[in-house]
């Protein structure tokens, strides 16, 4: 079962988390390999996007927030654009949009974030907090930074790209180590207590605390991050959470967050809905949809994320665009 734990070190202005992706891994790849249209993934595409999964469920239990957290990364390369989406219930889906050739994307798994996404360094990332209900003029929180550091060097694998955005976009020291593979997704983050400020993604949800110093001169986190750093991508994936916390951690004293009654532990869930691809087909102008039908029969919609298939006939199609009080009934044709 997928499982996630948090944690402080007493007396530390540093904080943890850790979380080990098993089943509601199994059920992204599953679902993406039983689509006829597009097949698995390849193995660093798998890769890329456990650790984006693993990433965005870390970055999401730090935060109190309800909504959609989406991270993102695009570029150049071979993949164009991976999302990760994981709700504050760590309800999570992800999905990648693959061109050009992939033949040889398994060489790729050494630095899958420089080869796959930032191949010519015009790869970018970023971070949206969408919340679930907005108010009137209320827009989604974004940060965005390049994929390569101040010089202009590349990142290779994804964990540093991020370590990178917190520092700069959200101003939190931060270790992160990332791994995944066809069974499991994992992922270690380490963070000095936040600054308080306007860019942060804490404190923008009304969470944070006081700033104990400056931006990387705590010894005492610096101390934790290390023990961190140690930590091998090999026993983040072969270890349980139990060994990995005591190896790295047995002489500090952390304490850990008892799980809620309530909180729900990282499942893949999916929002995708009949009403979203009515509302998006509307979009497109009747003109549009009517020419599409005239020369197909139907319209058929795929979901990226799950898989699910949305059919919408001829007498569909028309009740897009008629009032809701002369609609005849729906076929409902869904598959």
């Amino acid at each position: 079962m997928s499982e996630l734990h948090k944690f402080i070190f007493d007396g530390l202005p540093v904080r943890g988390a850790i979380v080990r992706l098993t089943d509601a891994w199994q059920e992204v790849l599953q679902r993406r390999a039983g689509n006829s249209e597009t097949g698995g993934y390849p193995a660093a595409v798998s890769a890329l996007l456990g650790e984006m999964t693993a990433a965005g469920v870390l970055m999401q239990s730090n935060i109190k927030f309800n909504g959609a957290l989406v991270f993102q990364v695009m570029g150049d390369g071979p993949v164009k654009l991976a999302v990760t989406e994981v709700q504050s219930d760590m309800g999570l889906r992800t999905t990648a949009t693959l061109a050009g050739d992939v033949q040889d994307m398994d060489a790729a798994l050494n630095a899958p974030l420089a080869s796959l996404v930032n191949l010519h360094g015009g790869g970018r990332c970023a971070v949206t907090l969408d919340p679930k209900d907005r108010l009137p003029g209320q827009q989604p929180y974004q940060g965005v930074v390049p994929l390569h550091n101040m010089d202009g060097k590349k990142f290779e694998r994804l964990a540093d790209a991020l370590q990178f955005y917190m520092v700069q976009s959200e101003q939190l020291d931060t270790v992160m180590v990332l791994a995944a593979n066809d069974k499991v997704a994992a992922g270690l983050m380490v963070q000095r207590m936040p600054v308080k400020g306007e860019a942060n993604l804490a404190a923008a949800t009304e969470s944070g605390a006081a700033e104990h110093d400056a931006q990387g001169l705590n010894e005492e986190y610096n101390r934790i991050a290390v023990l961190a750093g140690s930590l091998t991508q090999e026993e983040l994936l072969t270890l349980d959470v139990e060994t990995i916390l005591r190896r790295l951690f047995w002489e500090e004293k952390l304490l850990r967050f008892a799980a809620q009654p309530d909180e729900k532990a990282p499942r893949f869930a999916c929002t995708c809905s009949r009403e979203r691809v009515s509302a998006m087909l509307t979009s497109l102008g009747e003109d549009e949809i009517e020419s599409i039908v005239t020369e197909r029969g139907h319209i058929e919609v795929g979901c990226d994320f799950c898989g699910q298939q949305y059919q919408f006939d001829a007498v569909d199609a028309a009740q897009l665009f008629t009032a809701v009080s002369s609609q005849p009934p729906s076929s409902g044709v869904v598959q």
